[in-house]
């Protein structure tokens, strides 16, 4: 009798490779995050409506001290502080010996990004006019990276590494203008006392690097310390995780990365624990006495729009500038049609736009509602037409090889 398992193994495995992408690689956090968007949306329109908000805000009758126990605060303003510990790791690892060292190779992703941050405001301006919506003009400018990463990963290898990389540093670009628009434009009174703390003990933490100090627990002490007087002065809590990020050594004195083996620690637990609680904490929109009109109010249709019109447009029009002009060429082997196809999953603003919309409208329950639903739309629209175009326009590599990267053997 014949074996025929080797004829057989490669056609299954390629049947079942979509399914397999969603629990592997880039893609497994992506997902996850569109399980729990979607798991917060029928939590706040299921008959537990009620207990979900109340367990986010303090007021379930077991909570013994209701003032200590406003979950939603201790998450968006502790627990998130963790993410941006996160990123700031990222960043200085990429600004150092990652792709932002080399100044030509970052040319064009930081003129994309910045171009992807400011089309879409202008975008949400111009749909919204202004007026009462204007401070939300920043919640379309961010991409989210596990999200945009995941549909990418869904992709295979289909796509270029080279774009892969431009997508990444997008992002990354992306994340640290969305820090500083955080702290510049969101911090509406700043109490001096506290502030002069926090510079205190930054100071400290600078110093402890200078001093090639190798071991975590004064960085992590101080960074506790840091993040509570940062609470204090009226920054947003947050922007200390990205501070006290930034002091961390890039190398032990043995020569071994300590900021990488703190990034390759803390990285998981970020983006499968702090991130998914969040979004379950802040994706749930309650349509309770929301009439079908509200989905076409001004706010979130200016928010989808500047996610899916401005970030493709901004992102997709500088590259084809920048190279035709030879400011920067277009990333290597991608047709242009992919480079659309990932300027369009930029539009992808899960994380930080929902952490941006709830400091835009601090008092102003219904338009943060409204501004979930034009996150929500706008991120699963740019999800959904970028999977689509970049399916259509790559090449089809897994098509000539086994899910091992090798080719089929003849036998």
């Amino acid at each position: 009798m014949s074996d025929t398992s080797n004829t057989t193994a490669p056609p299954l495995r390629r049947l079942f490779a979509p399914v397999r992408a969603l629990f592997v690689g880039d893609a497994s956090a992506g997902v996850l995050l569109i399980l729990v968007a979607a798991a917060a949306m029928l939590a706040a329109n299921s008959p537990f409506a009620t207990e979900y908000k109340d367990l986010f805000y303090g007021k379930l009758p077991w909570t013994p001290i209701p003032k200590l126990y406003d979950l939603h605060l201790w998450i968006n303003d502790g627990l998130m502080a963790i993410f941006f510990f996160v990123v700031g790791l990222e960043v200085k690892r990429e600004l150092i010996s990652g792709s932002l060292s080399d100044p030509a190779a970052r040319r064009l992703p930081m003129v994309a990004a910045l171009a992807g941050m400011a089309a879409p405001a202008l975008v949400y301006m111009a749909v919204s006019g202004g007026g009462e919506y204007t401070s939300g003009w920043a919640i379309p400018a961010a991409t989210d990276i596990a999200f945009a990463m995941g549909v990418l990963g869904l992709l295979g290898n289909r796509v270029p590494a080279s774009l892969r990389l431009f997508l990444l540093t997008v992002a990354i670009v992306d994340d640290i203008g969305a820090v500083m628009v955080i702290a510049v434009f969101y911090t509406p009174t700043i109490k001096m006392a506290w502030l002069v703390a926090a510079v205190v003990v930054l100071g400290i933490m600078v110093g402890l690097n200078r001093m090639k100090v190798s071991v975590f627990w004064p960085y992590i002490l101080m960074s506790v310390v840091l993040w509570y007087c940062v609470l204090n002065t009226g920054v947003h809590a947050t922007i200390a995780g990205v501070l006290a990020a930034l002091t961390i050594p890039l190398h032990r004195r043995d020569g071994n990365s300590m900021l990488e083996k703190l990034e390759h620690g803390l990285a998981p637990w970020s983006a499968y624990l702090v991130v998914p609680v969040f979004g379950f904490a802040n994706a749930g929109v309650s349509f309770a006495g929301m009439g079908p009109e509200a989905l076409l109010d001004p706010l979130p249709i200016a928010i989808a729009a500047g996610l899916v019109v401005g970030k493709q447009v901004g992102i997709f029009t500088t590259v084809f500038i920048a190279d035709k002009t030879g400011f920067a060429p277009r990333p290597e082997n991608a047709s242009w049609p992919e480079i659309w196809g990932i300027s369009i999953l930029c539009g992808i603003g899960f994380t930080m736009s929902l952490f941006i919309g709830g400091l835009a409208f601090p008092n102003q329950p219904m338009f943060i509602e409204e501004a979930k639903i034009g996150i929500l739309t706008g991120s699963a629209i740019s999800a959904v037409l970028g999977f689509v175009v970049l399916r259509l326009t790559t090449t089809h590599p897994e098509d000539e090889c086994d899910d091992q990267g090798e080719a089929p053997s003849a036998a």
